[in-house]
């Protein structure tokens, strides 16, 4: 019989395992509850992955990201595993057909958005499948206490009793007080779980915090001194493409990376940064979500994040190869103004929420006492035009109502176009002897894409249209005049968030939001929006320890390599410490000469020492500046 081992090598080509992974690994093995607590770049989804697979039938794993779903079940398929997804972005006959193959098709893995739990088309095949493994990803999002509170998750345990408790949960997260992982524990009605938590230090990565009103300047100076890749994140769409037109300006290979891109395009600038071909990718928080890149070399915050847990999950993507990493927070006082102006934007007043949601169900037509599963596409834009509304406080109160229960919006998905034949061979046959335009056409699909007869299959209308020397119009033009002929169903893709119902309309006068609730929200929300803020305003304790503490490791060691630890090391012994970074000066010069905008970043000194110490190095005549470049002399040794 295979070991975790024998598969780690044989589908990761690893040779060893991360912290922690076997140790979580055999816990699950031996059919425990399990509770992993694995850092950013931890390897959390080996964790079930391995296990699942050593175990007769399938592994049902809830995930509430469909990007990141998608993500790993194309891994896991192109390592050879079978597997497959369900999630809000599909029709009912495509996750017909894929529920039908997680109980026929000896398929290992089936995703499942958190939403899929409560229908009836997977409550009834759910009971027809060989599940194995419960695998609860993001775990975090189970508890109302947490950053990224998801109700369809409560459904999980619900779930978990329909299957029978004899099978094992194993819920993972990279983020989670010890508030949030007793909550993960209770809502998930673990039963006598181990809970394994890995430590939250990370040795080789520098956080430093820099208050300043020239964010521009002091991001050149790291993208500049910091020799690698990076990634610099920013709260919105506009600022990502503004910064990165400045990078690009001074020389610097760089991208935006933002929702608001088509699905190829976001594709495109990922894979070039992770090919080298853009030093840096600046986005919103839509990027890293499952990306391994273990060479990124910084990670800058330019804006204020809005949680501790959002900041160590982002910032920990850097450094993952275990070599000498940046994690950079940049602020200023406006920052502070702004990043508490999002708790009122964030909590709309309840009154507002109620009119909203009314108008929401006026907009979609939905009649009192109905609406529960209805689906549809939702333009936040064009909405709130329709009502004369703030737009933000819009998509603010839908995430309220989104907390409720009450409703769901989806992340913006990119579902390609995708058709199935509805005929047989023999009636396909006579509609090709009758049109010899469809004939050619016809054969060129099924020429192109294998499959179309027995599954939905995802087309590209631009590719069947340098293939068939069509036009793209001329080609979805063919597509649905075939689709009015009753020869096949096609649905052309789309590019937009998914507004999904989850209860029945009430009366207006009955409908309201509970204040209780409410209240306790906005109030942990604040908590953690103060956290992130007394975080950058910190002067004394070591980042590192701040951050361990705030997940409740009680038992640490000042990282000696924060801002904050320099300048304390600088306090204490100051000749000591010009010594030691003379030291570092005269190393890094001896390697190969250097710009000044390298020093700060390189030398790891934060207190501004470096510049007298390289003056008075000049001074001695054991360096030279030419321009802005310093190389070491002889008289330096």
């Amino acid at each position: 019989m295979e070991t975790p081992l024998d598969l780690l090598k044989k589908y990761w080509s690893h040779n060893q395992f991360r912290p922690f992974q076997e140790e979580i690994i055999c816990s699950v093995m031996d059919g425990n509850d399990t509770l992993a607590l694995l850092p950013t770049g931890g390897g959390k989804s080996v964790c079930f992955q391995i296990p699942a697979l050593m175990r007769p039938g399938l592994c049902l794993v809830v995930s509430p990201l469909i990007a990141l779903m998608k993500d790993q079940v194309e891994n896991l398929k192109a390592r050879g595993i079978k597997a497959l997804a369900v999630h809000s972005g599909m029709t009912s006959r495509e996750v017909d057909i894929a529920l039908d193959n997680a109980v026929y098709g000896n398929y290992k893995f089936l995703y499942l958005s958190p939403e899929r739990l409560r229908t009836n088309m997977f409550r009834t095949r759910a009971k027809n499948m060989n599940i194995s493994l419960l695998a609860i990803d993001e775990a975090h999002c189970i508890s109302q206490w947490g950053y990224d509170f998801r109700p369809d998750y409560l459904l999980i345990a619900e779930v978990r009793q329909m299957l029978g408790n004899n099978i094992p949960v194993i819920a993972l997260t990279a983020t989670a007080t010890p508030t949030v992982a007793d909550d993960i524990i209770d809502k998930l009605s673990l039963q006598n779980p181990r809970f394994i938590k890995g430590g939250f230090e990370r040795e080789n990565l520098s956080y430093v915090v820099r208050q300043t009103e020239d964010k521009f300047g002091s991001l050149l100076k790291i993208v500049k001194g910091v020799q690698g890749c990076g990634i610099v994140y920013v709260r919105e769409r506009k600022k990502a493409e503004e910064i990165a037109g400045f990078l690009v300006s001074q020389g610097i290979s760089a991208a935006s990376y933002h929702a608001g891109f088509s699905a190829r395009e976001r594709e495109s600038r990922q894979d070039e940064w992770l090919a080298g071909k853009s030093q840096v990718i600046v986005a919103t928080n839509a990027f890293g979500m499952g990306i391994d890149k273990p060479d990124v070399r910084f990670v800058c915050h330019f804006d204020i994040p809005e949680s501790l847990e959002a900041y160590y999950q982002e910032a920990g993507r850097a450094g993952r190869d275990g070599n000498r990493s940046f994690a950079v927070l940049m602020w200023n006082n406006h920052d502070i103004l702004r990043v508490r102006q999002i708790i009122r934007m964030t909590y709309p007043d309840p009154d507002f929420i109620t009119s909203l949601y009314q108008k929401l169900c006026k907009h979609y037509q939905i009649a009192y006492g109905e609406g529960s599963g209805y689906v549809s596409r939702f333009n936040l834009k064009e909405f709130s035009q329709k009502y004369k509304m703030h737009a933000p406080s819009v998509f603010y109160a839908i995430k309220y109502l989104e907390s409720e229960d009450i409703l769901e919006l989806t992340e913006e998905l990119d579902i390609p176009s995708r058709i199935t034949f509805i005929v047989n061979r023999d009636e396909l046959y006579k509609v090709q002897l009758s049109s010899t335009s469809l004939d050619s056409f016809i054969k060129s699909l099924l020429r192109l894409y294998q499959g179309l007869f027995s599954d939905y299959v995802s087309i590209d209308e631009e590719y069947i249209a340098r293939a068939t020397r069509n036009s793209l119009p001329a080609v979805r033009s063919l597509l649905q005049r075939l689709s009015a002929m009753g020869i096949i169903n096609y649905h052309s893709g789309t590019s937009s968030p998914l507004i999904i119902f989850n209860v029945d309309r009430e009366k207006e006068g009955i409908f309201r939001i509970s204040s209780t609730k409410y209240a306790q929200r906005k109030e942990a929300f604040t908590e953690r929006i103060e956290g992130v803020i007394s975080f950058a305003k910190e002067e004394d304790k070591c980042r590192s320890g701040i951050l361990m503490e705030y997940f409740g490791q009680q038992h640490w060691r000042e990282c000696g390599i924060c801002d904050i630890c320099i300048e304390n090391k600088k306090q204490g012994n100051f000749q000591d410490y010009e010594q030691r970074l003379e030291r570092k000066i005269i190393e890094l010069l001896l390697e190969s000469p250097r710009s000044l905008d390298d020093f700060e970043i390189l030398s790891e000194d934060y207190t501004g020492a470096w510049k007298e110490i390289l003056r008075d190095l000049i001074d001695r005549g054991g360096a030279t500046l030419n321009g802005n470049i310093v190389s070491i002399t002889n008289k330096a040794h």
